[in-house]
């Protein structure tokens, strides 16, 4: 049985949910975020806490409401703090620049790689090297840091290429004859 889905999850200061045609919808300083809620969960919003139980006893009815209640806990959080992922560049000449909502990555290629940001994501560059991808959706700012990082991941040999700042590369020993 799931244990998560007992714990109710808190509205925080100036967030608000609402459940409507099978839907939570979830209001913040950071932006509006809606989630559908399948037929097998229960969910009511009262006294400041959304609340989940599965309508039957099944396993998978108990799974969904687990589920649900680790993605509407990750929306509350979303729109209230925001999430944040961290890229570097490692490697001679490589750089990144935000320009409106386009990101351009030069990474050793014959050409720049222009990355458009989706709406609901911003990225700033702090230094040329470093990437912060920031957002309410913490499924698109980490679908978003994966593309970036896609474009050039890091090689085994040198390290070279696009890495999440905490991310550990283990370099391989090259061939001796």
């Amino acid at each position: 049985m799931s244990r998560i889905a007992k714990v109710p999850v808190p509205l925080t200061k100036g967030v608000e949910a609402v459940v409507a045609d099978g839907e939570i919808t979830v209001k913040g300083p950071l932006g509006t975020l809606k989630q559908r809620i399948g037929d097998r969960v229960k969910v009511t919003v009262a006294d400041g806490r959304i609340s989940f139980a599965a309508v039957d006893d099944s396993r998978e009815a108990r799974a969904i409401s687990g589920t649900l209640r680790a993605l509407v806990a990750g929306m509350v959080h979303g729109v209230s703090k925001g999430f944040e992922k961290k890229l570097t560049l490692v490697g001679v000449g490589y750089r990144a620049q935000v320009q409106g909502d386009k990101l351009n990555l030069s990474l050793g290629f014959s050409h720049p790689i222009v990355y458009p940001l989706p709406p609901g994501i911003k990225a700033e560059t702090p230094t040329q090297t470093e990437i912060i991808i920031k957002g309410a959706d913490k499924q698109k700012v980490g679908q978003v840091a994966a593309e970036i990082r896609g474009c050039k991941p890091p090689e085994p040999y040198k390290g070279k290429g696009v890495r999440y700042a905490d991310e550990v590369v283990v370099l391989k020993e090259t061939k001796k004859k």
